[in-house]
């Protein structure tokens, strides 16, 4: 069996279009990123108890979404890229989970004793 011409492949082949985005579609991600940093210091004035930090991160993870997604062109990049992308995502939390790992596993040192004020001083 014959191996196909693989010089005839690559002269067929067409370069990729480059992707064009609309200048409306960075006006509306950059209202909506406005939008949100305005929701962000309106949600920092209001006590939601413990759900601050988790709703504060919520936000901020969408704002990243658009930034990524849009800005960044990855809504219309490669797979390739997009595993690249992911593989960054989870070796940073794979690192953040390892500190909390050995964040929390320290219990077992003692805490220090507080200071005592009959102890001598040190200055004459």
């Amino acid at each position: 069996m014959a191996s196909p011409d693989i010089s005839s492949l690559k002269r067929d082949a067409a370069p990729p279009e480059p992707h064009v985005v609309p200048v409306r579609t960075y006006v509306i991600v950059f209202a909506a990123l406005l939008s949100l940093a305005g929701l962000t210091t309106a949600v920092a004035f209001v006590n939601l108890g413990r759900f601050n930090t988790p709703i504060a991160l919520a936000i901020a993870f969408v704002k990243m979404m658009l930034v990524l997604l849009v800005f960044m062109h990855l809504l219309y990049s490669t797979k390739l890229v997009r595993v690249v992308l992911f593989a960054g995502f989870f070796w940073l939390a794979l690192l953040v989970g390892l500190v909390l790992i050995d964040y929390h596993s320290r219990s077992w040192i003692p805490d220090p004793a507080p200071w005592s004020s009959s102890a001598p001083p040190t200055h004459p």
